[in-house]
């Protein structure tokens, strides 16, 4: 396995990676009505393209020969500027893995790489949302010294999630 950046090339890929991994992480906890339009947004064609065309984005791939085995969208801008701590907060967006290879360090290689990003530009703080009951995800992120900061919402189409807001000063 190892990592590289997503091109426009990626672009279909990613979509299905991205929405695969949502679906089976969370799918559960929401209607079809709720769990489409979002899917499509963040992980159609469309969305994607954008956010590879977005100059303050920035997608790693995990790779080996059966394809896209985790992914970490990192966004250069804070995610919650009302929250920020620093002056320079970025926001890691998404870091998924392909549920059926956890505990390969997939996940510890691309929190490593979003780290030393945030680090290159500049930033004195990571922000990112995990949902309040992810608990998996927490005991993850506080591995790297993440905490909590706030209670937010997460909005999948019509549904609310309570989310936790979780940072990291640098």
């Amino acid at each position: 396995m190892h990592l590289r950046p997503a091109t426009p090339d990626d672009t279909l890929a990613l979509g299905a990676f991205g929405r695969h991994a949502f679906v089976t992480a969370f799918g559960h906890c929401y209607s079809s009505a709720d769990l489409d339009p979002f899917l499509e947004q963040v992980y159609g064609k469309a969305g994607v393209s954008a956010d590879l065309a977005d100059p303050l984005t920035r997608i790693q791939l995990a790779v080996d020969d059966a394809g896209i085995s985790g992914f970490c969208k990192m966004k250069l801008a804070p995610g919650w500027p009302e929250h920020a701590r620093g002056r320079r907060s970025v926001n890691l967006k998404q870091l998924y893995v392909d549920p059926a290879r956890t505990r390969q360090a997939i996940g510890a290689r691309l929190m490593d790489w979003a780290l030393d990003l945030a680090r290159g530009h500049g930033a004195d703080e990571v922000q990112l949302s995990v949902w309040s009951e992810n608990f998996g995800g927490h005991r993850f992120y506080e591995r790297y010294g993440f905490a909590k900061v706030a209670d937010i919402d997460f909005w999948v189409t019509n549904h609310r999630d309570e989310e936790f807001l979780y940072a990291l000063r640098l």
